[in-house]
């Protein structure tokens, strides 16, 4: 059963003793035995927190020998109840849960994996453990029964004497943390804590590295809001379910007002008091008891607040939604937008995605495969980091960012916000000790993820709500002499920016105004040209839309030839055309100027412009049609890194609508007519 120690488990070894497990162990008893990973991990940091292969293997016979003995299987129900009866008491592994019995004045606790509802269990065991109040919590519990109280009329036998909750409260974990994470670099850090949480880092990419830090980011930071959709099986619940005790998942259903906030009936707290994170599973298919139960949960994430009739009352449990995209992202943005699949009463609406801080790219990270991205290695004992983590939420790390950061004027302040409380979080994960120093390099990659977390929320809002959520071009400056940078969602648009050198002949960037569902979109128009006629069409199938656009393109270059390209004869040549598609707008609609100037390019050998976006639709007649909505084009040419916009004359008016802080970051160039458009367009 042994391993190959590599560097990052001695490196762990020297400074973790005692908080240690093989991650291999755990997963072969939380398989066989119905709990979860970290009530596995509790026994096995009990009494396998060693590398010595020896001390292993006797605290795995004492493991094994407690969930065996603890735990109860399907169908064995009767027989612990059995247990108890002849020898007066019986321990066990399980969730406990109490309500009150205001009729006898005394608190009830349930266990489920006996099926008994009607445990006695004293006030003071309660008072000390509110949690077992909502939805209880996995405890070792000693159940005695008392033959006495069984014969009488009602009475209830069985009584829990003892209990032991399944996490470790030590007081001085956080210091043991701190002191030990001086040892490791930032890189190796992030590694040992995926390989904390049972992933293996040697097989993840930095793009899913950096996708699992932000899903640990609620456990650290008090009233986080955070959505993750995804694929299926990439994990996005695990974390969640399995790993931390100050995590509760909900799995699908109704999330009633009483079970999430506070019970008005018993005045009892609901559960984002008594967590530190509580998770929507499968958020499409939650939904809520009362019509205002989103309004409730909306005030909440704004605030951390919410009422009880003249009360408010304080929270901080962070809200995570995870869910799946049944279709792949490019095509979810096509049909809507990238949160489409919340709730009906979720969905559109701008003010609930206001209060999202982040918004995890779940397609960045792969499918789970076991033989390949979980970890057979060393990581600390899950009560132990949770622990950590419960007490890192305390305070926060904006300071890091004071001085050394400036963001952007695209920023609101709850996006400022959302980007403080992310970096923040990050902070705390691979800094856990405010005073060790965090390089530029590290600052800078935290910010970025945290700005582009955010940027994702926004992008969804601009889908829905386009006027009021115009500017989404995030940016920061590090440093006191930095330049802006400016921070995209990769998804969103090509990774191809607009290069600031000519292009070869017959290439041309062109937008095109798009449909409503798509929205505006950039495509790179390519033309060669030889011996021959006619215009041949490469993109199979062809977009009718693209189609009438090279017609229409076409038949202006024959009809304004002298105009356009002088004694060149363009009928006695063969002009090949492809459109390459940058979004997800792929019709080539309204595209009919940029193939003029690229077919011209072509005839006469002429160089474009470099770092120029060229719009306009055209008719037969050679006139240059209305286009609709000339600051989402000029918006996208900015997203493009595009230097200058060639647009016509007549959108001026609609450019009043543009923000001032754009005009600077583009030269918008017009033209009176398709033949100044191309003259415009192509080097001289």
């Amino acid at each position: 059963m042994s391993i190959e120690l590599d560097h990052l488990d001695k490196l762990a070894a020297s400074a973790f003793d005692g908080y240690l497990v093989r991650k291999d162990l755990v997963r072969k008893y939380s398989r066989q035995y119905p709990v979860p990973t970290y009530v596995v991990e509790f026994l096995l940091g009990r009494y396998c927190a060693s590398v010595d292969e020896n001390e292993i293997n006797e605290g795995l016979q004492i493991v094994e020998k407690q969930l065996k003995d603890r735990t109860v299987r399907t169908g064995e129900e009767e027989l612990f109840k059995a247990r108890a009866k002849e020898t007066g008491s019986v321990k066990l592994i399980d969730i406990v849960r109490t309500r009150l019995d205001a009729k006898n004045d005394c608190y009830l606790a349930e266990l489920p994996s006996l099926a008994l509802k009607d445990v006695r269990i004293g006030d003071q065991m309660v008072r000390d453990n509110e949690r077992m109040l909502t939805d209880g919590f996995y405890a070792e519990v000693t159940l005695s029964y008392d033959g006495v109280i069984a014969q009488q009329s009602g009475g209830r036998p069985f009584k829990i004497d003892g209990l032991r909750p399944i996490q470790m409260s030590k007081s001085d974990a956080l210091d043991v943390l701190t002191k030990a994470r001086q040892t490791f670099s930032a890189s190796e850090w992030i590694d040992f804590l995926l390989r904390s949480i049972g992933l293996e880092p040697s097989a993840l990419t930095d793009r899913a590295k950096k996708v699992v830090l932000l899903r640990m980011v609620p456990f650290v930071e008090r009233n986080y809001n955070m959505v993750e959709l995804g694929p299926r099986g990439t994990g996005k619940s695990h974390l969640f379910q399995q790993i931390s005790p100050y995590s509760h998942l909900i799995s699908g259903g109704k999330a009633t007002v009483a079970k999430m906030f506070v019970n008005n009936a018993s005045g009892q707290r609901g559960l984002v008091c008594q967590y530190d994170v509580v998770c929507f599973d499968e958020v499409s298919g939650i939904s809520f008891d009362q019509k205002d139960g989103v309004n409730i949960m909306k005030g909440y994430m704004a605030s951390g607040q919410f009422s009880r009739g003249k009360e408010n009352i304080r929270a901080d449990g962070s809200l995570v939604m995870v869910g799946n995209l049944d279709v792949d992202v490019e095509q979810q943005q096509r049909v809507g937008h990238l949160l489409s699949p919340l709730p009906p009463e979720m969905r559109n609406d701008t003010a609930f995605m206001d209060r999202l801080h982040s918004y995890v790219p779940g397609w960045d990270f792969p499918k789970l495969n076991p033989t390949e991205h979980v970890t057979d290695h060393f990581g600390l004992v899950s009560d132990f980091l949770s622990e950590c983590w419960d007490k890192l939420r305390v305070g926060n790390r904006v300071s890091v960012m004071q001085s050394r950061v400036h963001l952007g004027g695209a920023l609101s302040g709850r996006d400022i916000e959302a980007v403080n409380k992310t970096v923040s979080g990050l902070a705390k994960l691979l800094f856990p000790d405010p005073a060790m120093p965090v390089s530029d390099e590290d600052l800078e990659w935290m910010v970025r993820l945290g700005l582009e977390a955010r940027r994702r929320v926004k992008e969804q809002q601009r889908r829905v709500f386009k006027s009021e959520f115009r500017n989404t071009h995030f940016s920061y400056i590090l440093g006191p002499e930095g330049v802006e940078q400016f921070v995209s969602t990769p998804e969103q648009h090509s990774d191809e920016a607009i290069e600031t050198d000519p292009l070869p002949p017959g290439q041309v960037w062109g937008a095109s105004m798009g449909s409503s569902e798509t929205g505006a979109g950039l495509y790179r128009i390519e033309v060669t040209c030889g011996p021959g006629s006619g215009v041949k069409i490469l993109n199979q199938p062809t977009p009718p839309a693209f189609r009438e656009s090279v017609r229409v393109g076409e038949q202006n270059l024959y009809t304004r030839s002298k105009e356009l390209v002088g004694d060149r004869d363009p009928r006695e040549e063969e002009f090949s055309i492809q459109m390459r598609a940058m979004d997800s707008d792929k019709a080539g609609a309204g595209v009919g100027l940029p193939v003029l100037v690229a077919l011209c390019g072509a005839l006469l050998s002429r160089n474009t412009r470099g770092g120029t976006v060229v719009v306009g639709a055209l008719n037969l007649g050679g006139s240059v049609e209305l286009i609709p909505n000339a600051v989402r084009i000029v918006e996208l040419a900015i997203d493009k890194q595009a230097q200058t916009i060639l647009m016509p004359v007549a959108v001026r008016r609609q450019l009043n609508d543009l923000p001032d802080e754009l005009w600077t970051k583009i030269n918008i160039e017009f033209y009176k007519d398709s033949a100044d458009a191309v003259f415009k367009a192509l080097v001289e």
